[in-house]
């Protein structure tokens, strides 16, 4: 009996579990896919309305259907839901009352419909809702109970509507709102209070609408947290000042393709911690100096697409930390060398799209350049000239020095001018850059007596400071006639822009410089850029695939001012390349040739040789000591090397075969010569080998009949078989014709 119940107990168990099994399979809506116990998902099924589920379920998925409307009892079989996705349908219209049962609602997607309207107090029972997604309707218009009391709610999208006005209230109760879409709208006007509840957010995107200015101060003042605004897209004509000030913590703001005039010196104010700004896309004309002090932390500045045409050589001087600038697509055609030299950490710079005037006055420019990326840390600076017609479409990096400074505009623009501080100093650090550079100070200027209609009016010099021993001897320089003898005198290049420009303004101030002429005839070099006249013969040899040498050499009669350090430096890049890495290799005053090392194969390289005296370098680049190569390829390379191999192998196998073959010949020689031997001498014991026949006539009749069966049925025997005989076993006598065998026994 108790065998009978537990089989009728085990078989109302099964049958009861199938029959659980059952419902649940039919509790999952026709169409859908129940992979989850509390999850439905019905996407791209072709529904036209809510399916009806008895089960309880936490997740419903109903995107990329036919739904044109939500009615009041569409979802009142959920109300455990907790995730709606509507998206990608035809809704129309949401009832008031279609979420009222969902009170445990936290997500619902309601983007990519044709919703108009959303009627006060639709989303008030969502006491629980944190993610509200409406993009990519046709909203036109909020009201302060469109969202009703939402504290929880964390990112809301409102993009891609109609919305043209926000009104005080219509954030009101989004109090823990974090992220807030509303780019790509018409939105002409938003009331000064809209934002004055969202203290907690941190993104917020404006992009794209209909705005004209922001001149409401209070605008932005209680977005306390806010991290990234962006305002790009608008057609902003104007920022009122203060306007940021309250946004301690904004790293990111954009104001790209606006139509903004210019910046004032208390736009940016307030933006201590931002790390990025977009102006590009606007109608600047000028960055004018303290417009972006406030920045003290940028590191991505972008100024392209705008029609600047002047730049405050003290505009970037704050800006410490900046990375990258971008001055693209502007109307600029000179900027000063110094304009960024208080960049220490700009490592991209972009100048493309200007139309660059390439004369003297760029002079300071290129020799910035040059030295930053001397030291590594500018990765990306391309000036392409304009003007003058015979450089136009020539890089400011490859013009020659002797072109650049050719080319004049003007007196007062080609005179080399100091950076002068309120008080009339320099300011400070500047003199000391100059002199490490090799370059002049003030009291290295000469100052021409003017006003008289002398000829032959010296150039006097007030001071001069030297660099080397007291040996030199004071040159003079004329003006007009004795031009050619000035000209000659000068020992930088540089110098050039500054002689026109005494040849046209007698009164004006020229730099004076000499060079110290010894007894023995020998020059004695001041500085690097003198030195380098000196470097001759640049040439490569020893080109593989990864390395080569660069050789040079120097004129005898010169040497350098004592107490001065000596030293070569080798630059050598890739030649043509987009991203330029050059690189350095540094040898001691002695040495006249230097070895590149880890190259990259089939390029072409290009190679510089320059001096460094005293620690100091040439400002101007060392165009006239250059020497182009192209690597190897290493699959030649390893050609060559496979061939040898190759030779060597077959080689000794060659060899070997030859050795085989000799050892072969040799054993082939040696069996002829015993078989000759051993047919001319019979050994007397091969006469009774086992290993020959008897003759039968011979086995009869000169053999006794206990030799003559011997040899039948035995197998061949070994050498240790063969019959030996005693001496004494032997006949004393011998017939002609046989030997018969006589026993002494």
């Amino acid at each position: 009996m108790a065998k009978r119940a537990l089989s009728y107990f085990a078989l109302w168990n099964a049958g009861a579990l199938s029959l659980l099994l059952l419902c649940a399979r039919a509790a999952c809506p026709e169409f859908c896919d129940c992979p989850h116990a509390q999850h439905v998902l019905c996407a791209n099924r072709g529904l036209r309305a809510v399916p009806e589920s008895s089960r309880s379920v936490r997740v419903l998925g109903l995107a990329g259907n036919f739904i044109g409307n939500v009615s009041a009892r569409a979802l009142a079989h959920y109300g455990h839901l907790t995730r709606l996705d509507l998206q990608f349908n035809q809704i129309r219209r949401v009832h008031p009352k279609a979420f009222e049962n969902l009170v445990e609602l936290e997500e619902i997607y309601l983007g990519h419909n044709q919703i108009s309207e959303l009627h006060p107090g639709t989303f008030g029972p969502l006491k629980k809702l944190s993610v509200l997604y409406g993009n990519d309707n046709d909203i036109r218009m909020l009201t302060g109970d469109t969202f009703g009391k939402l504290d929880r709610l964390v990112r809301l999208r409102l993009d891609k509507n109609s919305i043209e006005l926000l009104s005080e209230s219509v954030f009101k109760h989004l109090s823990s709102l974090i992220f807030l879409h509303l780019e790509s709208n018409q939105l002409q006007h938003i009331h000064h209070k809209a934002f004055s509840s969202l203290t907690k957010l941190q993104f917020l995107n404006l992009s794209d609408n209909k705005q004209t200015h922001l001149r409401e101060t209070p605008l932005f003042s209680q977005l306390r947290s806010l991290v990234t605004l962006l305002l790009s897209g608008n057609r902003i004509t104007h920022i009122g000042s203060h306007v940021f000030q309250n946004l301690k913590k904004l790293t990111k703001l954009s104001l790209s393709n606006n139509n903004i005039l210019r910046l004032d010196n208390d736009t940016l104010k307030g933006l201590a911690r931002l790390r990025e700004l977009t102006i590009d896309g606007n109608k600047l004309t000028e960055i004018q100096a303290g417009v972006l002090e406030p920045l003290t932390r940028v590191e991505r500045l972008d100024l392209s697409d705008n029609r600047i045409t002047r730049i405050d050589p003290t505009a970037f001087s704050r800006l410490a930390h900046l990375r990258v600038l971008d001055l693209s697509n502007n109307r600029l055609r000179r900027i000063s060398g110094g304009a960024f030299a208080a960049n220490a950490a700009l490592f991209q710079l972009e100048l493309s799209g200007n139309k660059w005037k390439c004369d003297c006055r760029m002079e300071k420019l290129k020799g910035w350049m040059v030295e930053m990326r001397a030291r590594g840390k500018l990765l990306t600076a391309l000036v392409r000239c304009h003007h003058p017609p015979t450089l136009e479409g020539k890089y400011l990096d490859h013009v020659n020095d002797t072109e650049l400074l050719a080319h004049r505009t003007g007196s007062r623009h080609c005179q080399v001018k100091k950076a002068r501080g309120s008080g009339g100093q320099e300011p400070p650090g500047v003199t000391e850059e100059r002199l490490k550079r090799g370059g002049d100070t003030e009291e290295d200027m000469v100052l021409r007596d003017a006003g008289t209609g002398h000829k032959n009016t010296p150039i006097k010099r007030k001071k001069e400071v030297k660099l080397g021993p007291a040996t030199a001897n004071s040159s003079s320089a004329l003006v007009g006639t004795q031009a050619t003898k000035m000209f000659t005198l000068t020992e930088n290049k540089s110098s050039m822009c500054e002689l026109n420009d005494a040849l046209q303004n007698p009164g004006r101030a020229v730099p004076h410089r000499h060079v110290d002429h010894h007894a023995d005839g020998s020059v004695e070099v001041m500085d690097a850029c003198q030195f380098n006249r000196y470097i001759v013969n640049v040439s490569v040899h020893n080109i593989t695939f990864d390395s080569a040498t660069v050789s040079w050499s120097t004129a005898e009669d010169t040497r350098t001012v004592q107490g001065r350090t000596l030293m070569f430096r080798i630059l050598f890049d890739r030649f043509g390349h987009a991203v330029r890495f050059p690189r350095y290799v540094y040898t001691d005053g002695s040495a006249r040739a230097a070895t590149l090392q880890e190259l990259r194969a089939d390029s072409t390289y290009i190679t510089c040789a320059e001096s460094v005296l005293g620690g100091a370098l040439c400002p101007v680049a060392p165009r006239d000591h250059c020497a182009g190569f192209v690597t190897t390829s290493p699959l030649a390379e390893s050609d060559v090397k496979l061939q040898h191999v190759t030779a060597a192998v077959v080689g000794a196998n060659m060899l070997l075969v030859l050795l085989v073959c000799g050892v072969w010949l040799g054993n082939i020689i040696r069996r002829r010569i015993k078989t000759r031997k051993s047919s001319a001498h019979t050994h007397v014991r091969h006469m009774y080998s086992t290993r020959r026949p008897f003759r039968s006539a011979m086995a009869t009749t000169c053999v006794s009949s206990e030799f003559s069966g011997y040899q039948s049925g035995r197998p061949l025997a070994e050498d240790g078989d063969l019959i030996q005989f005693p001496v004494d076993r032997f006949f004393d006598g011998r017939d002609d014709d046989c030997v018969m065998p006589r026993f002494s026994d």
